[in-house]
């Protein structure tokens, strides 16, 4: 016959040795290893009846700590990084870890009992009576409306979308982008060219009406004389750029 132990409060090892720290108002980082494994011993042989299944699981928590006992008295032990161990550390980790599932099984315990306390009734409330909409008395709810008040609200409406507009930035003016094609240029040069057979280059970037229009010129008059369409000479440093046709007109 399976008999179950329950040692007073406590389920297991992990659970008696919290209660020995808060009996002993100690610190589960700072664990007074001698003091705590002599009070665990004792409570082991207070022990009458037991499961021995259950049993060597407290066995097994008495020999780690005499264990952790044995190498407190010993000279602490320095890790690969220059740093002391402290034997306690694994303890403390599943103390901890422990404490915190133990917290959780509390609060879970908690809501269950809280959800006992909810009731819930479907709604019975006829589906002719929730689809009901009351009707709209249009007389009614135009009594008392004239143009005045009509006019006084669409002025309200008219300011609160004033309000929304930014003073600063709606006086900026419209940026739109010039749009200018180093193809047509192109093609107006070569047609520019083959009219006029021989002109100058100061000419030709003046007759553009943009910054931008003179420099595709530029770009389309360095393309011409890649291909060989224009010939530029220039005689002498600072002189006017002489531009020579070899289009055939």
């Amino acid at each position: 016959m399976e008999i179950k132990v329950k040692l007073e409060a406590f389920e297991g090892p992990l659970d008696l040795l919290l209660h020995l720290l808060d009996k002993n108002k100690v610190s589960i980082y700072d664990i007074p290893i001698v003091e705590i494994t002599n009070q665990y011993l004792d409570y082991i042989k207070e022990m009458q009846r037991q499961d021995l299944n259950i049993m060597s699981e407290f066995m097994v928590m008495a020999a780690t700590l005499i264990a952790i006992k044995s190498k407190m008295l010993l000279p602490k032990e320095i890790n690969e990084e220059g740093e002391e161990t402290d034997p306690r550390a694994e303890l403390v980790q599943q103390l901890l870890e422990y404490k915190m599932y133990k917290c959780m099984s509390y609060e879970l315990r908690d809501r269950q009992v809280d959800a006992r306390r909810v009731l819930y009734k479907p709604p019975t409330v006829p589906l002719e009576i929730m689809a009901y909409e009351e009707p709209v008395d249009i007389g009614k709810l135009m009594s008392g409306l004239t143009l005045q008040k009509l006019n006084n609200i669409f002025q309200s409406v008219m300011r609160r979308q004033e309000n929304k507009i930014d003073k600063v930035r709606a006086g900026f003016g419209k940026i739109e982008k010039e749009e200018v094609s180093l193809q047509e240029k192109m093609a107006y040069l070569e047609h520019y060219a083959a009219s006029h057979r021989q002109f100058r280059f100061r000419n030709l970037l003046e007759s553009q009406s943009s910054k931008m229009e003179i420099i595709v010129c530029f770009l389309a008059v360095l393309e011409l004389m890649k291909t060989g369409a224009i010939t530029i000479t220039q005689e002498n440093l600072f002189d006017d750029i002489e531009i020579e046709s070899n289009i055939a007109a």
